[in-house]
């Protein structure tokens, strides 16, 4: 029996992406020791058999003193646990958890889970980004990147010599995102998924509401996610207008996936492989997304979707307006071909069975 420790930002990202590596461990026999904050998920892994340790943790800027709390916290809980290996994911646990590790003698193995706003763009932030990474990964025993861009950037700036591999991002599961019957009549929905913030998006697909709106009257826009606090009264203007239907964070997507025809995705956020667009074509909904990476590699242009390019409404009105114009038969093969994709490149048991290599390789 080894101790696997997991180091996170969320509980919540654990339980919705995760949780199936986790449970294989368990099954397997293996002790699992879970380091994230305390969120409403934790009970789940607390029944599941695992331990849970509550660190928190400020998921975004650099706060010196928060930072410093965190890396103290990892090297006081890890060197009084002893995991036999670490599992790091998102860049802080990456970071500082590779560093305690690092000096702890500890194998670990991190997720690139994205660049983030920090490697994305240029400015000091990026250089200490940069830096602090080549100190935590460089005895890390496997790296895993979510998509090729990513990986080449490492590569090409941090790290040459660390081994890595790429992995379909989180991957979906394939039994809980089933097909969906593609929903009849005139009315054509349309779903924007995710943290409304402006870098996923949500300018470009309000913008494109408004405009579609008003010349298809047949069209509905729904937004599902958690607000920023800057576009609330802008979500609430723009219902008020009948322009959109905001529906905040759920659950369960997957009810609103039963009356979707599309999910609209046109993020330009560093993100390493997004799960709303897998989740989107599990379910056998066509998706129309940025033409960049995290996102580009979950659609074969007009065959289960359409590309836009990022930051453009024009392009991204012009690509909703070509979905418009195909017929009930034409919208529901695409979303059935989005289905074909993800079964053959993107099933999550394929990122379980990358880390069960990886672990098993440092006991054998």
């Amino acid at each position: 029996m080894k101790r696997v420790a997991i180091l996170s930002n969320s509980a919540l990202g654990l339980y919705s992406f995760r949780r199936e590596l986790i449970e294989r461990l368990v099954q397997e026999g293996n002790e699992v020791v879970i380091f994230a904050p305390d969120e409403e998920k934790k009970d789940y892994f607390k029944n599941m058999g695992c331990q849970y340790k509550e660190i928190s943790i400020e998921r975004r800027g650099i706060n010196p003193l928060s930072d410093v709390k965190l890396l103290m916290a990892y090297y006081r809980e890890i060197r009084n646990t002893k995991p036999d290996v670490v599992l790091t994911y998102t860049i802080k646990p990456n970071i500082y958890g590779g560093l305690v590790c690092s000096l702890l003698g500890v194998p670990y193995i991190s997720n690139i889970t994205g660049l983030g706003s920090a490697l994305e763009n240029r400015g000091w932030l990026r250089l200490l980004t940069m830096f602090l990474y080549k100190l935590s990964l460089r005895k890390a025993r496997c790296v895993f990147f979510q998509n090729k861009e990513n990986q080449r950037f490492f590569l090409e700036n941090i790290f040459s010599d660390v081994h890595n591999r790429l992995i379909p991002g989180s991957g979906v599961n394939l039994d809980h995102y089933q097909v969906l019957e593609y929903p009849h009549g005139d009315e054509i929905h349309f779903l924007f998924i995710g943290r409304i913030l402006k870098e996923k998006g949500i300018d470009l697909y309000l913008e494109a509401a408004e405009h579609l709106k008003s010349k298809y009257s047949n069209t509905f826009f729904h937004v599902l996610g958690a607000c920023d606090e800057k576009y609330c009264a802008i979500l609430k203007d723009k219902e008020s207008k009948g322009i959109i239907h905001y529906h905040g964070r759920q659950n369960d997507v997957r009810e609103f996936h039963k009356i979707s025809h599309c999910t609209i995705h046109p993020s330009y956020y560093p993100e390493g492989m997004s799960n709303v667009l897998l989740e989107s074509a599990a379910c056998g909904r066509p998706v129309i997304t940025t033409n960049r990476n995290g996102c580009r590699e979950v659609v074969d242009d007009g065959v289960n979707g359409y590309l836009v390019q990022p930051r453009d409404a024009k392009d991204l009105i012009e690509k909703i307006e070509r979905f418009l114009q195909l017929d009930f038969e034409e919208k529901r093969k695409m979303g059935l071909m989005g289905r074909v994709k993800v079964e053959q490149q993107f099933d999550r048991n394929i990122v379980i069975q990358s880390y069960m290599e990886e672990i098993n390789a440092i006991f054998n």
